[in-house]
């Protein structure tokens, strides 16, 4: 009987991966695409708009701040209402008004788009987190986010080139090149919103492509059924805010989104610096930084699966961007300067799915929703501390390298608390603080 049921776990599983992935990694795509095509702007903004270093980081920088903000009622919302609903909602939202960014005039037009275009797409990735806990098991959960994953490196590799061929139509019926890249991927993302309302049910129950028991199964390995779970919102909410082993993922997902994002919105005009001038040529070069990237969230959720030690190997990611780092700092190639920047995001694209597992692994149900998105949301914060640090000392020093300092400082940091969250977690299993199982969602 157990051969048996998990074998017809097994099959849903595969049947939920074929049908859930591709919708959830083209939304995500263009999420990444959307929110980080402004890179490819800023050199044309500067000269278009007029908009100064110090202001493209507050700008860059303020997406994250309405991301974080509502990061967590977002995700609130969608444990009432459904991941189709509100995913779709987020999609559409955020397209509209990403396509609305080729109307930036000034530095008040720009730091406004920005804000809003955050406040559209808050809550999109930890809905999707929060929707991998309600259709898969545990051990196959490193295994999925790491394939969600795919998604931005995708987009790395191919949004960038495509951005810049899209910039090139510069003068096209009277637009700039980087108004029609803003407006071209806005209008692709609202269309991605319809292919979600009509593609992704919110739980196992609501897929008319699985058989009853395959649904049951499904909702057995990944939810449970224990009685007495969580579902008010205010102790759900101390459960997620209040445990050690969150506040920890929280602060190193905070310092891995800082670093990552003070570089990858900066990193188009570094390559500039080095003496290319072809939008197109910029954007494949920073594009290629997604291979190593792809190759990290491909690579690590392999070595976990047949190794385990997901803290350890979070530890050794973190290690390995320091390092690489500081052989930036001193590199005096440019060559071998970018590839050390590509070999970090083998490192920092990997580290995130066993990250995340980690996270799902000790929270479920309501505390899901609410403890994803507030890891999340500190996590988007550091989005915000990124761009803006590597501004203000771009702007301060005239000098595209000597933000990597601060960020060296910062992988320091990281590398320190990764033994303590290895020590949280031994206390809360001392303790029994074992995931409690959610209760049935109680909508569509």
């Amino acid at each position: 009987m157990t051969n048996a049921r998990d074998l017809l776990h097994e099959l849903a599983t595969k049947k939920a991966v074929t049908r859930l992935l591709p919708v959830l990694g083209i939304a995500y795509f263009m999420s990444y695409v959307d929110r980080t095509n402004v890179a490819l702007a800023k050199t044309a903004l500067a000269a278009d708009v007029g908009i100064s270093a110090a202001a493209y980081g507050l700008g860059a920088g303020l997406f994250f701040v309405s991301y974080a903000l509502l990061e967590v009622p977002s995700n609130l919302v969608l444990y009432r209402v459904g991941a189709r609903v509100w995913i779709t909602r987020i999609a559409v939202s955020w397209g509209a008004v990403s396509a609305a960014m080729m109307f930036v005039a000034d530095d008040l037009s720009f730091y406004l788009l920005r804000l809003l275009l955050g406040a559209a797409e808050a809550g999109l990735f930890p809905a999707m987190m929060y929707l991998v806990t309600q259709w898969f098991s545990q051990k196959h959960r490193v295994t999925v986010v790491g394939l969600i994953y795919t998604a931005p490196c995708i987009a790395v590799i191919i949004g960038s080139p495509v951005g810049g061929a899209l910039m090139e139509l510069h003068g096209v019926a009277g637009l700039r090149g980087w108004q029609w890249m803003f407006l071209v991927e806005g209008l692709v993302t609202v269309l991605i919103g319809a292919v979600v309302w009509f593609a992704l049910p919110s739980r196992p129950a609501d897929a008319k492509w699985l058989t009853p028991d395959e649904a049951a199964v499904l909702t057995e390995r990944a939810v449970g059924q224990t009685p007495g779970s969580p579902t008010k919102l205010r102790g759900s909410l101390r459960l997620a805010f209040g445990r050690p082993t969150v506040l920890l993922l929280g602060a190193i997902y905070l310092i891995n989104q800082s670093i990552g994002g003070g570089i990858g919105f900066n990193f188009p005009a570094y390559i500039q610096s080095l003496g290319l001038d072809s939008p197109f040529l910029i954007g494949l070069v920073a594009g290629s930084g997604g291979i190593s990237a792809l190759a990290g969230v491909l690579f690590f959720p392999w070595f976990k699966r047949r190794h385990g030690h997901e803290v350890a190997l979070i530890g050794i990611c973190a290690s390995a961007v320091l390092l690489v780092l500081l052989g930036f700092l001193v590199s005096r190639d440019p060559v071998w300067s970018v590839s050390l920047l590509f070999i970090s995001n083998f490192f920092a694209f990997g580290t995130l799915p066993l990250f995340w597992s980690v996270a799902m692994a000790r929270l479920s149900g309501l505390v899901a929703a609410a403890g994803l998105a507030f890891i999340n949301m500190l996590g988007i914060t550091g989005g915000f501390i990124g761009p803006y640090v590597y501004g203000l000392v771009e702007s301060s020093t005239d000098s595209l390298v000597a933000p990597y300092y601060v960020f060296a400082a910062a992988a320091v940091v990281a590398v320190a608390l990764v033994p303590v969250l290895a020590a949280a977690i031994r206390r809360d299993a001392r303790k029994d603080l074992a995931p409690v199982p959610s209760a049935e969602l109680p909508v569509q």
